[in-house]
């Protein structure tokens, strides 16, 4: 059974709301999770997962919030080696950069040669909708098949 780690910042709770959801779908497919805040995360753990899921809202002119500043730094010093990674969060579209800090998490996963899911998952405050938690779980469903064919062919050399 694979592993998952859901990682997340939260303030209002918007963005907690988004990785329940996800960790919910995630449940559905067989996969064991560990469900932490980001402030609670260790870095180094990252390694011991097959997935990494990175959940942050956006803070003023599209800042980290200040409790994923520490772990975004130490994330960033680590060789992650195509660990299956995908960014997601919550954001308000009256800042002008609505959702940067998760753009800022999946540039940086790149740059740790981390394999990132290129397409991110945006939810305007909280997921109230019925059409918002169907977003959170396609976004969840297609991390998945991503993973999956992205293991395809790859051999692990040890």
């Amino acid at each position: 059974m694979p592993k998952a780690l859901i990682t997340y910042a939260s303030m209002s709770g918007n963005t907690e709301d988004i990785a329940g959801i996800i960790k919910e779908t995630l449940q559905e497919h067989d996969v064991e999770i560990d469900f932490i805040e980001i402030d609670d995360t260790e870095a180094e753990s990252l390694s011991s997962y097959d997935y990494v899921l990175i959940g942050t809202y956006t803070w003023g002119d599209g800042d980290l919030p200040y409790e994923a500043e520490d772990f975004y730094e130490e994330v960033s010093r680590l060789q992650l080696n195509g660990l299956k990674t995908a960014c997601f969060g919550s954001g308000d579209y009256s800042y002008p950069k609505f959702c940067e800090a998760v753009n800022l998490f999946s540039s940086m996963l790149e740059k740790t040669g981390a394999a990132v899911y290129q397409e991110t998952l945006k939810i305007e405050l909280a997921p109230e909708t019925d059409e918002d938690t169907e977003c959170c779980r396609e976004f969840t469903r297609g991390f998945l098949a991503w993973a999956a064919h992205h293991n395809k062919g790859k051999s692990h050399v040890s």
